[in-house]
């Protein structure tokens, strides 16, 4: 080797040697610990904090540092049956939020989303730099709109508009790819985002899987999306039953890559995973927060073990 090459061999070798050293040592991701959660996982409680403000019915969460953003509806009229409308429904009236609240459960600051019919908020994502928030109809087979909000600011800029109720988003930003999801998540979207704004007509595909309905969803990188939801099981002799899950959903072919209950409940009989979760990595496993209650609400929080050997 001539000694030009060998001196700069050795002035690069501290910094290969740093950054295979870096990639040997790398933490689990939040999907490897995921897969590693079954039905008979324990979970153990971790948090309980009073909300210090009206929720009135939360949808989406995500947390950014130590303060939460809660995605929420205000309902001022229910929408009611109505043969002919979309989702055979009338449309309702009430004011969607934006909350970003502390720790501790105090309200830092909100903001109005919607226009017109379209006021409740679905799940929502954060892509290390920005806030995916959709605003739909209350109905099903109706209408949404798509904004991006930055979470220092809570400037709200609209993306896109959609001829469906998109219940939750997740924002792919290797691929450029916002994914949607349906009411229930029955159907699955993907629109290739352009450079200058806009975007390519959607795949839309059928969800395969009808474990549970989809209530909050975020991108988890890898060409992966984690939703979480639940599930109402009615017996023919009275009574039912809420079981709530976590699912990751292969973007690649909208089919779950992995799927386990959540069986926890709040004290009002609620799934936790009713409406808000999110879930982040630890060092030992997970620890998921919940927030299943409308009004006056708790945050839970649960964890997990999920050893990845």
């Amino acid at each position: 080797m001539r000694p030009g090459v060998l001196r700069r061999f050795a002035l690069l070798l501290p910094a290969l040697t740093s950054l295979l050293g870096s990639q040997a040592v790398a933490a689990p991701s939040l999907a490897d610990r995921l897969v590693r959660i079954d039905r008979a996982t324990a979970w153990t409680p971790a948090a309980q904090i009073a909300v210090q403000f009206p929720t009135f019915h939360p949808q989406g969460m995500v947390k950014i540092g130590a303060a939460f953003f809660v995605s929420s509806v205000e309902v001022k009229q229910y929408p009611a049956r109505l043969a002919g409308a979309p989702g055979a429904r009338s449309p309702g009236a009430g004011v969607g939020q934006l909350f970003r609240m502390s720790a501790d459960g105090a309200l830092l600051a909100d903001l109005v989303l919607g226009e017109g019919d379209a006021y409740h908020p679905g799940g929502i994502d954060f892509d290390g730099e920005s806030l995916w928030v959709s605003v739909a109809e209350y109905r099903p087979d109706s209408a949404a709109i798509i904004y991006r909000v930055d979470p220092a600011t809570l400037k709200a800029t609209e993306v896109l508009r959609v001829a469906d109720h998109i219940g939750a988003v997740a924002y792919d930003p290797e691929t450029r790819t916002l994914h949607g999801v349906s009411w229930g998540g029955r159907r699955f979207y993907a629109w290739k985002l352009k450079p200058g704004g806009g975007a390519q007509a959607p795949k839309v595909v059928r969800n395969p899987s009808s474990y549970i309905d989809y209530q909050d969803c975020r991108h988890l990188g890898g060409r992966r999306m984690l939703c979480s939801g639940l599930a109402d099981y009615r017996s023919p002799k009275g009574g039912s039953l809420s079981l709530g899950g976590l699912e990751i959903v292969d973007l690649r072919d909208h089919r779950p890559a992995w799927q386990a209950p959540v069986p926890l409940w709040s004290p009002s009989g609620r799934a936790m995973t009713q409406n808000p979760t999110y879930v982040e990595a630890t060092a030992a496993g997970v620890r998921a927060w919940f927030m299943p209650d409308d009004d006056r609400s708790t945050l839970f929080a649960y964890e997990a073990a999920a050893p990845v050997n």
